[in-house]
């Protein structure tokens, strides 16, 4: 084995918080590509992602998680909560993500999750917000006296800052082992799942607060010819109601998701895509075990 070979590090990093404090878009910035969908409304991701960056001496495996849920109860956030506590007990690192200007109980709830036999780094998101930024001290040091932080590291996921400092912090913390992926992997998620989110994604930029929830996405067809991708995908909605809100007047509110959808795509897999989407109503999908299986969650 080579010095560099031992000097190698390689490990599982859980990014988790409360929903919207930034977590999918800390993980984009990392990878330098948009692969956890982003909205300024909260509890937007759904799923366990896993992102891959490589370096020269290391491997880091990111597990992008769902915001942990504490309203609205059914089957799909407890599936979306049980999710969050496993990964932690998986993981070797934990990146706790916190905004500085909203601490509160639904951030406890999370800190209550946290392994305490496993390095936890406190990383306080969205820096590029505060005025004043000697105001976050007083409650950063409030969080610390509450857990045994590894360290605290300040960030600005949207503006890329501090980046490299955290994966420096997260690095001293990962195992000595080879990588497990290929260097150029992004994602142990393959591209179908990865159209279906880029949809869901669309969905919550442009429908009002309510109907986003009540989506999900399911992808009929998927076929690769060359470099070209032929997509069929269906919007899964609870009630009737909530179609025509999808569809738009004439069609226009479809047509602009799934056309920002695809525009997307073809930036992500590197070829032209050739995307129909359409609506469909399955009533109380998200309480519905069988139907949370079916589609993916």
């Amino acid at each position: 084995m080579s010095n560099a070979e031992k000097n190698f590090r390689c490990g599982t990093v859980a990014i988790v918080g409360r929903p919207n404090v930034g977590k999918s878009t800390l993980l984009n910035h990392i990878l330098g590509l948009k692969l956890s969908i982003t909205s300024r409304k909260a509890q937007t991701t759904r799923h366990r992602l896993l992102g891959i960056h490589t370096t020269e001496d290391t491997q880091y495996l990111f597990v992008d998680t769902p915001g942990f849920q504490q309203k609205h109860i059914n089957a799909l956030n407890k599936s979306l909560n049980k999710t969050v506590t496993q990964v932690l007990t998986e993981v070797d690192v934990v990146l706790f993500v916190i905004e500085p200007m909203h601490l509160g109980d639904a951030d406890r709830k999370v800190l209550a999750l946290l392994p305490r036999d496993k390095p936890a780094l406190l990383v306080v998101n969205k820096l590029d917000l505060m005025g004043d930024k000697g105001n976050v001290l007083p409650l950063i040091q409030d969080f610390d006296l509450e857990f045994p932080f590894a360290e605290i590291v300040p960030v600005s996921a949207r503006k890329n800052l501090n980046i490299e400092e955290l994966l420096k912090a997260i690095r001293s913390y990962l195992p000595e082992q080879p990588a497990i992926y290929a260097e150029d992997e992004l994602t142990d998620r393959n591209e179908r799942f990865l159209a279906a989110e880029l949809l869901r994604e669309k969905a919550f930029r442009f429908l009002g607060d309510e109907v986003p929830y009540s989506i999900a996405v399911e992808i009929e067809k998927f076929e690769v010819e060359g470099k070209l991708r032929r997509i069929h995908a269906a919007f899964i909605v609870d009630k009737d109601s909530q179609k025509p809100m999808l569809i738009g007047k004439g069609g226009e509110k479809l047509k602009q998701i799934s056309t920002e959808a695809r525009q997307d795509m073809e930036k992500l897999f590197g070829g032209k895509v050739w995307l129909e989407v359409w609506v469909k109503v399955k009533g109380g999908w998200a309480d519905d075990e069988r139907a949370l299986k079916s589609l993916g969650y």
